[in-house]
């Protein structure tokens, strides 16, 4: 095996994980699985089978990532968030063939005990703060927070407000990397990183 997997932990037949990555406490990963490399499944965490995890991806504690979501790289799970895969959701009404495909981007943060509702693409690098409830699509980079979530701001590569308008013509400079960002209109580019 080249990853790590806890003796609690149960990895269903044909799951492909990839070397670096750590399986801890009580997690099950279903055989259908993609799991990049130097992935962290905290403890309790739930794989679905048509689920794809990208490499450097970190899945904090209690969060199930459930059919038709899949996660670019390097993506943060924050403790208990939750994803969603019907959108409309019965219990006496069988939906399995309603599932709606839910996609993060390369870099994202979703905040601890966020939700997201199934259906959405959540930008590059974009900011989903602890708590918030996303029902649309995120653009890169925005900052995300409340219920339903709002865009409050811009988050850098690095991981820190940018001092930018939500939107017009603007430019900020990383504090921290020295990068610059562009905006224009309600898109904000990387200038260099």
């Amino acid at each position: 095996m080249s990853y790590y997997q806890h003796e609690s932990a149960i990895v269903d037949d044909g799951a492909q994980i990839g070397e670096g990555s750590r399986v801890w406490h009580f997690v099950h990963v279903c055989g259908g699985a993609r799991i990049g490399k130097g992935v962290s499944l905290g403890q309790n965490v739930f794989v679905g089978n048509k689920v794809t995890i990208g490499d450097q991806c970190k899945i904090q504690n209690n969060v199930s990532v459930y059919d038709n979501v899949h996660l670019e790289e390097g993506v943060f799970c924050g403790p208990s968030m939750v994803f969603t895969n019907v959108y409309n959701p019965r219990s006496l009404i069988e939906r399995k063939d309603q599932y709606r495909d839910t996609h993060v981007k390369k870099g994202a943060t979703l905040g601890a005990n966020c939700t997201i509702v199934c259906g959405v693409t959540i930008g590059e690098f974009a900011f989903i703060g602890a708590g918030a409830v996303v029902n649309k699509n995120v653009p890169a980079y925005a900052l995300m927070v409340g219920v339903p979530a709002k865009q409050i701001g811009w988050m850098s590569r690095f991981g820190e407000q940018l001092d930018l308008p939500l939107s017009g013509e603007a430019e900020a400079i990383c504090q921290y990397t020295g990068a610059r960002y562009s905006l224009q209109g309600q898109v904000l580019h990387v200038i260099n990183s």
